[in-house]
């Protein structure tokens, strides 16, 4: 009967629930129309609300109080010891909506651990919890908005139970603003065409900061270093590396073994290459988005005074095609990672240069190395991962950890400062002084005689000739003072002139017409000794007073090919490098490719070797050889002797522990005399004996040797790898008579400092 009882009660409780679940679904689709994520929203201030400010904290890595548009973020959740929390829900606003409509919400949340947090069903821009159970701390990436959305706000609500923790400010509340944009800075992502005109020369500067002092924990002593900085200025259709893609095999050399070769191969490839085609009056161009390859020498080691060493720098160029500038070096040793910029814009809103770039740059994982300390051992990431930001939140044993998620110290700052600037310049803001400075700077002077107070803008192309015959005239050129620094001195050297008559009379220009340059030579007519080759060039501007145009429009001259009766070097293509010499360390690889013909004699090289750096090599710890055996610590009786050795050099990169460094064994001198009836008590191995006033006098071994009590020990001989330390007791009195000989000064040694130095 209770039985049955139990499941009627059960039954009536379940359908209740659905009934009750019915009706209020009913009178919320006849009541509120749900719009977007206004559910979620309003369902946040139901239920108890507490201000959670001293147990529950949202919190962005650096604490930031801007926000980079595109940029991305490690944004944490965490509750104080003993709190906890359930559930929570996080969102980002932008400033001033309410969350009713896709628009109202600011850049992209991306899920780092799929177990612990998951994107809401019935609201996509917000994260909420995968499981509900008790957690102390969850994180997501962030990323920011586009230029232009202004301020945003994220915002978390936390579920304990019935209680709901939301605040509009407070611990749980980010607000951040747009970084502004000012005149000449560059700007944010390249992702509309450069409208600068001319060409822009800038100069790079790489200071490292990365040194013990500033970064302490687990600094490699040894062999620390900066590889070889490449890079390159290139285009918007090719970046060499960026968040979140793929290391290529160029970028994995330089993150996992500092070489460059491989990187720079790629980049060359992405150079303009001109071609012509045979019989035709045309040049194509390959490649064309790359127009400087930068590049440094290595740092060994990582870190020195700027007197005693100075920074590496690279000069490059930037055209409005090739406007982006993008390198990175490699720390070393480290599994596989870098500094760097990618993709940085030198080119301005403006249609202008950006005068200077100065970047503290944090460390990046390559994603093809798992190692999570400086010297980890090789361990390939296997599928290989993307390309990330190093954080201090990724690895308890990572030198960069901090349990509290703050920003990392930078390890290097990058300075791009422009130094010349050529061609006419279309930028919108007027020229300040410091740029004309800059680039009257770096010109060359062609007159000596010019004051240095004066600024002058570049020469305007020569005028007409001013003679319509055959007789001589004179062209005018002129340029204009920008800047007189000094009042008192003149500027002088505004206009210049040159002799000149018209094109059909010069010995230079036979015909009035404009003539492209020579294209290239063609193959030469002959596989074999004696042919021709020939060269063409086209109008590029007819005559102006309509005259047919005499300029040769094609060459012809002789070339030789090998002699007809010998066979051609014929080459197959390299082949792969081979592996490393070496295990480790620095090594030597090489390539091969064959003599497909019969030649006898053939100058072409058929190997090729270069330099290959691997891990550093396994370095066995090295000791001292064995010291003398010290005196016996007893001068009668048995007692024992130590000797030492010191420790030269620890292991290093997993070389062999190192050995003992201290030895012992016995020593036996002569028997001790047997103790007479006074010497009755030993305290601590000494024997005392009581005298009249009741103090104790120290005897020896021996019947009648009246000693004094022990000397402290004294300092150990070494601070590390092994000493020793002494104390002595001395005669108290001498005796006369048979004893004399036997009673003597004694000493005991014990070993000290053993540590390894």
């Amino acid at each position: 009967m209770g039985l049955q009882m139990y499941s009627l009660l059960l039954l009536y409780y379940l359908i209740s629930s659905l009934v009750c679940d019915a009706v209020a679904f009913a009178e919320a689709s006849e009541g509120i129309s749900d719009v977007y994520c206004e559910r979620i929203l309003r369902a946040q201030t139901q239920g108890t609300r507490r201000d959670g400010h001293h147990e529950f904290r949202l919190r962005m890595e650096g604490d930031p109080e801007t926000y980079r548009p595109g940029s991305t973020y490690r944004v944490v959740l965490m509750a104080t010891s003993p709190a906890y929390f359930r559930g929570f829900t996080l969102i980002a606003l932008k400033e001033g909506r309410e969350g009713t409509v896709e628009d109202d919400y600011a850049g992209q949340f991306q899920i780092i651990d799929e177990g612990e947090t998951q994107f809401m069903t019935d609201c996509p821009p917000a994260v909420t919890e995968s499981t509900p159970r008790r957690r102390t701390r969850i994180q997501v990436f962030w990323t920011a908005p586009a230029v232009g959305a202004g301020c945003v706000t994220l915002k978390a609500s936390i579920f304990q139970k019935k209680i709901i923790y939301f605040q509009d400010e407070g611990s749980l509340t980010i607000p951040l603003c747009e970084k502004e944009h000012a005149f000449g800075e560059a700007t944010e992502t390249p992702e509309m065409d450069c409208c600068a005109c001319g060409t822009a020369k800038y100069r790079l500067t790489f200071h490292g900061n990365w040194s013990e002092k500033v970064h302490p924990k687990d600094y490699p002593r040894r062999a620390n270093h900066w590889s070889a900085l490449i890079g390159a200025s290139h285009s918007k259709s090719y970046m060499l590396w960026e968040y979140g893609g793929f290391a290529t095999e160029g970028v994995r050399q330089v993150a996992e073994f500092g070489s460059p070769i491989r990187m720079e191969e790629e980049i060359r490839q992405k150079l303009a290459i001109s071609r012509t085609i045979p019989h035709r009056s045309m040049v194509l161009f390959k490649g064309n988005e790359v127009m400087t390859v930068i590049k440094t020498k290595a740092q060994w080691p990582a870190w020195q005074p700027l007197n005693l060493r100075a920074a590496p720098s690279a000069e490059f160029f930037v055209d409005r095609a090739r406007h982006l500038m993008s390198f990175l070096t490699m720390l070393g040793p480290s599994p596989d990672w870098n500094v760097g910029l990618s993709g940085e814009d030198l080119c301005t809103k403006e249609c202008g240069w950006i005068q200077k770039l100065v970047a503290d740059l944090i460390p990046w994982d390559a994603g093809t190395d798992s190692g999570v300390t400086y010297e980890s051992p090789n361990k390939p990431t296997i599928p290989q991962d993307k390309i990330r930001p190093l954080t201090s939140l990724d690895h308890p044993q990572s030198p960069f950890y901090d349990p509290e998620g703050g920003a990392i110290i930078p390890l290097a700052r990058i300075t791009v400062e422009r130094i010349a600037r050529t061609g006419q310049q279309c930028n919108v803001i007027p020229d300040t002084l410091d740029d004309i400075m800059t680039d009257i700077g770096h010109e060359e002077k062609k007159e000596d005689n010019i004051p240095e107070t004066c600024i002058y803008s570049e020469w305007s192309p020569w005028s007409a000739c001013s003679s319509a015959t055959c007789e001589k005239g004179r062209q005018m050129r002129q340029r204009m003072l920008k800047a007189q620094l000094d009042p008192t001195v003149p500027c002088p050297h505004t206009q210049d002139f040159q002799p000149c008559m018209t094109p059909e009379c010069t010995v230079e220009a036979p015909s009035g017409c404009v003539m492209t340059e020579w294209l290239e030579w063609e193959p030469c007519s002959t596989t074999c000794g004696l042919g021709t080759r020939r060269r063409e060039r086209m109008i590029k501007m007819p005559s102006r007073d309509g005259s047919i145009c005499n300029a040769e429009m094609a060459e012809v001259e002789k070339c030789m090919m090998p002699k007809c009766h010998t066979i051609p070097c014929m080459l197959s293509p390299w082949s792969a490098w081979s592996e490393c010499s070496v295990t480790c360390g620095l090594g030597i690889r090489t390539r091969q490719r064959m003599l497909n013909s019969d030649s006898v004699e053939c100058p072409e090289e058929l190997e090729q070797s270069e330099k290959c750096m691997l891990p550093e090599c396994p370095i066995d710890c090295m000791v001292s050889d064995w010291s003398d055996w010290y005196e016996c610590n007893k001068s009668c009786g048995k007692g024992h002797t130590i000797r030492t050795r010191m420790v030269k050099l620890e292991p290093q990169f997993g070389g062999s522990t190192c050995p003992e460094t201290i030895q012992r064994k016995k020593c036996k001198i002569r028997k001790c005399q047997t103790k007479t009836k006074e010497e009755t008590r030993e305290v601590g191995g000494k024997r005392r004996r009581h005298g009249k006033a009741g103090s104790d006098a120290v005897v020896g071994d021996q019947q009648g040797c009246r000693m004094q009590s022990w000397t402290s020990w004294t300092y150990c001989s070494k601070s590390c790898g092994g000493g020793i330390q002494e104390r002595f007791m001395y005669l108290k009195k001498r005796v006369k008579g048979s004893l004399e000989n036997n009673c003597k000064d004694r000493k005991e040694i014990r070993a000290c400092h053993v540590h390894p130095c």
